[in-house]
Formats: structure tokens, C-alpha cells, sequence
């Protein structure tokens, strides 16, 4: 039988990290999901938890099963096109290592949710806690070309029909922002694109680790390369110089230093749902 979801997590001498996630997997009240655990050649023994998991699972008889695939990769982007491939689920979850599900309840309040959407296809999202700054994020309600420009939730925030990713998996040339493009195709690209639903429910699906390899000071500058040569792919140029305009105006890296700073992130996330809750 199908599962729901399928959750991969990918890896890399994860260490503790991983036991941490795979636990907060384990946790959850809806067991209509598989795990899909995908390595990239850990020397560390982190997966040793993996296949404790898959036997506890296994001899327990429940439905919820465990595939760890072992294969070499060039990326985190690669290895989550691996872990597709592999997967059974009619929705995928990227989760991680390091970070983990906000509550017990999450798959079951998102199964719930998706089961009540009309078009049943698309990216269904929400809000993550950000362990760095102690607050929860939220993301934008309502998706449109600027909020698209500005801000598309993160792919911790993020439940993916399957389809979506296997017809235009993530463009491993992107080191950091694959993720991103691969939402802009859904949203611009896609030539169903009518059939999708770009969904958004007011809950914390994880609990979010930050600080890694896309934030590191390099990183960021690539970061921002990339998302000029994405928005130039899919929006535009009239488009991209309005956005520019009132990101320029509403003066983005000062209130992205302030989202975060430890001791402004709390007020700055205040007021920006605050903002999200009139859309």
C-alpha cells in the first residue's frame, strides 16, 4: 500500500544529529508514512541508529518502513534527488539532520489538511521554529510573484506532491538555492500549472537547526548570485526592477539583520505575522 508521505532525511557523518530526527520521526501519531534515509558514505557509524530504527520497526510489525539507500553524491541537492527516486510516498518531507518535527502531531494535522485541499497536487507549507534566534518564523500566507521574488518558505516548511520533484527534480548546479528554483518552476514553469495548490496552514512543522552550509558569509554571497540568476529565469525584467524597487525602499538588509539578531528577531517575527495575518 502507498504511504502518505514518505520522509527523507539525508545525511553525512551526522552523528548525534541524526538519532535526533530519526526520534522525532519516530514520535509522530500518524504511522501512514515511510523514512527514506540517504547517505552519501558516513564513516562515523551515525547509521548504525538507521537500521536500529528499521529492525525496532520491522519486529514491531508496524506499517511504517525504513530504507536507507548508500550511495555517493555530489550535494545535499543530489542526494535529495537520489532520495525521490527511492521513495513511495504521494508527498515528500525533506527533513534534515540536526533538525526535527515540532510537535508529535504534525504528519496529522498535515494529513489533514491536504486531505481537505480541492486539487489534491501541489506545495502544501507552514511556519518553522528557528532554534538560532528561539523564535518561530512564518511564512508568507499567500503566495504571488513578489512573495515569490521575496520570500518562499523553506523546504523544513514544505510538503512536496511527488510528481512534482520527480518531473523537475532540484538543479544540483545551484549550490545553495535548488530548492528555490525548484519552487519558482512550480510556481511559473509548470504547465499544469493551474492544477496546483500553493497551500499554507498556520502551524510549526520543525524545529529548525540553522547555521549550516547556506549560511555560512561565502555561502550567502552565492547565495545571492543564484537568486539573481533564478528570479532573471522566471519573472520579468519589469517585474524584477518593481521588486528590487520596494526591497530597496523597505530597506531588506536591515530588517534582515534584525530577523537575525537574537534580540530583535522576537519583535521583528511579531510584526511580520502580524502583516501575514491581513493577507
Amino acid at each position: 500500500m502507498q504511504p502518505f508521505f514518505s520522509i527523507i532525511v539525508v545525511c553525512l557523518n551526522a552523528g548525534e544529529r541524526l538519532k535526533k530526527t530519526l526520534d522525532s520521526i519516530k514520535m509522530q501519531t500518524l504511522r501512514d508514512f515511510e523514512v527514506v534515509v540517504k547517505d552519501g558514505g558516513s564513516d562515523d557509524g551515525c547509521l548504525e541508529y538507521a537500521y536500529e530504527v528499521k529492525g525496532e520497526l520491522e519486529k514491531a510489525g508496524e506499517d511504517v518502513s525504513v530504507k536507507v539507500v548508500c550511495r555517493k553524491d555530489s550535494g545535499i541537492y543530489d542526494a535529495m534527488n537520489q532520495a525521490a527516486g527511492e521513495a513511495a510516498g504521494r508527498y515528500l518531507y525533506f527533513l534534515n539532520c540536526g533538525d526535527w518535527f515540532y510537535s508529535v502531531d504534525v504528519l496529522k494535522e498535515m494529513w489533514e489538511f491536504i486531505c481537505g485541499s480541492e486539487k489534491k497536487e501541489g506545495i502544501y507549507y507552514g511556519n518553522i521554529y528557528e532554534r538560532k534566534t528561539g523564535q518561530i518564523v512564518a511564512s508568507n500566507p499567500r503566495m504571488d510573484a513578489f512573495g515569490c521574488y521575496r520570500n518562499v518558505p523553506c523546504h523544513q516548511a514544505c510538503f512536496y506532491s511527488i510528481g512534482l520533484v520527480l518531473a523537475h527534480p532540484f538543479e544540483v548546479k545551484y549550490k545553495v538555492r535548488a530548492d528555490y528554483e525548484q519552487f519558482l518552476w512550480c510556481f511559473f514553469g509548470y504547465e499544469k500549472r493551474e492544477s496546483l495548490d500553493f497551500a499554507y496552514k498556520e502551524i510549526v512543522i520543525a524545529d529548525y537547526e540553522g547555521g549550516g552550509f547556506s549560511e555560512t558569509r561565502e555561502n550567502r554571497k552565492v547565495s545571492a548570485k543564484e537568486h539573481r540568476e533564478i528570479t532573471r529565469k522566471y519573472m520579468l525584467s519589469r517585474e524584477l526592477f518593481k521588486f528590487r524597487m520596494i526591497m530597496w525602499l523597505t530597506l531588506a538588509p536591515v530588517r534582515t539583520k534584525i530577523a537575525e539578531n537574537e534580540r530583535t528577531a522576537g519583535l521583528y517575527n511579531w510584526l511580520k505575522g502580524k502583516i501575514y495575518a491581513k493577507k
